[in-house]
């Protein structure tokens, strides 16, 4: 049988380009015991990924040159030679942007698609949703009064995290890129205020939505947003590091905010963390996570672009701040 995918043809210098990554078509191998055949429904694009594309040392290793993009993908079983799965079965795996894929069934996780709709499994009740219950709330550690900061708030992580405060009792504030974004942060999700980054104003107005300074910042963008919430931090601030999508694309590094003075003065702790970390408490995650959805107590938001075609293109709109909430290509228009 014959798939397509999408690999990456030369590492990016700055912003990626369409010119850095290959559609092509390959023969899948033949079916083996263990094994199952998947068409891919839906797949994850996600800013993390820029930062694989780069050939240097982080949490994970770097993507291939030549090689599919890996990332979270919602298949349907075709064919299976699996005790676990049956053709018709939903499953999660990480083979990425391909359309089809034979895969060992120890790689993939079924999905239930009682719980909830199927796409929230790469979000809310993914590794996204996972990511901010845990970082949130393991190093974060927000209490009732408490003001909590989250940059890149009209994202998958960031609007999760922010809810996830309230429920919580504290007050949450989000930072995000249009009025349009902070709008729907304050009537739909109940954030507290939102402030645009982009505003000429911004360190005003972001002083006045924290006036009692900030105990928890919860930083998904770095750069000139972090330096200014960093300047508002409370005796014994809670800062999670969870992205720095503002740098993924920069060829030159960035004069930074003065961090260990800031920390010093106010006995604040900065932990950068991986949702990985917390592996073995995925089942508590999502048991948790998923009562909150089901509850109606946290809400998402998804951005669809259709077509497998137009999997590089939503990819780049992360980096215009396009999406809100989770981006997903669904694979068949």
């Amino acid at each position: 049988m014959r798939a397509k995918r999408i690999v990456l043809a030369q590492r990016p210098k700055g912003l990626p380009t369409t010119s850095d990554f290959r559609y092509e078509e390959f023969d899948l191998p033949s079916l083996q015991d263990g094994q199952v055949l998947l068409e891919s429904l839906y797949l994850s694009v996600d800013p993390y990924m820029r930062g694989r594309m780069n050939d240097q040392k982080s949490y994970v290793a770097p993507y291939n040159l030549n090689e599919a993009i890996a990332g979270g993908v919602i298949g349907r079983v075709l064919e299976s030679r699996s005790a676990q799965f049956s053709e018709g079965d939903l499953a999660l795996a990480g083979y990425g942007w391909q359309t089809h894929q034979v895969e060992n069934d120890k790689n993939l996780r079924k999905i239930d698609p009682q719980i909830g709709p199927i796409t929230t499994s790469l979000g809310v009740l993914g590794m996204t949703g996972l990511t901010a219950y845990f970082g949130l709330q393991d190093i974060g550690k927000p209490q009732p009064g408490e003001t909590v900061v989250v940059s890149g708030a009209a994202g998958a992580v960031g609007m999760v995290v922010g809810q996830i405060a309230k429920l919580k009792g504290a007050r949450a504030v989000g930072i995000a890129g249009t009025k349009e974004k902070c709008d729907y942060l304050v009537k739909q999700l109940g954030f507290d205020a939102a402030v645009n980054y982009k505003d000429a104003d911004f360190r005003e107005k972001l002083n006045n939505a924290c006036k009692d300074g900030v105990d928890v910042y919860f930083d998904n963008v770095g750069s000139d947003v972090s330096d200014a919430v960093l300047r508002l931090i409370n005796r014994g601030a809670r800062i999670v590091v969870c992205g720095q999508i503002s740098l993924y694309n920069l060829e030159e590094p960035v004069a930074s905010t003065p961090i260990p003075s800031l920390l010093l003065i106010n006995s604040a702790i900065m932990q950068g963390f991986t949702v990985g970390n917390y592996a073995g408490r995925f089942a508590e995650g999502l048991t948790a996570l998923a009562e909150f959805v089901r509850e109606g107590q946290v809400k998402y938001e998804e951005t669809m672009v259709e077509g497998f075609d137009r999997t590089i293109d939503a990819f780049l709109m992360l980096f215009s701040g396009e999406n809100t909430g989770k981006m997903l290509v669904k694979v068949v228009r």
